[in-house]
């Protein structure tokens, strides 16, 4: 495993444990770059009106589109750390 993954991994558990929550656009920063960094390019289909928290979720990772996965796990890696 490589040991950008590892502290990949380590800012994921990390994430769960922040001494205080953070606003939702930080929130929604780290979701983008989750899956950006484990599922890749958005492919799925945008959210209707009606679903609000879908559409930011979704809006949020179409913003990662294009980034490797090894990118979007550096910049994971960086905020979570500047969090703690």
């Amino acid at each position: 495993m490589s040991d950008l993954k590892t502290l990949f991994e380590a800012a994921v558990a990390n994430s769960k444990n922040l001494s205080e929550r953070p606003d939702n656009a930080t929130l929604l920063k780290i979701y983008g770059l989750y899956k950006q960094a484990t599922a890749g390019d958005n492919a799925d289909k945008k959210p209707g009106f009606g679903d609000m928290v879908g559409r930011a979720k979704w809006d949020a990772w179409n913003q990662c589109k294009g980034h490797s996965a090894d990118e979007a796990m550096q910049q994971y890696i960086d905020l979570i750390e500047s969090l703690r």
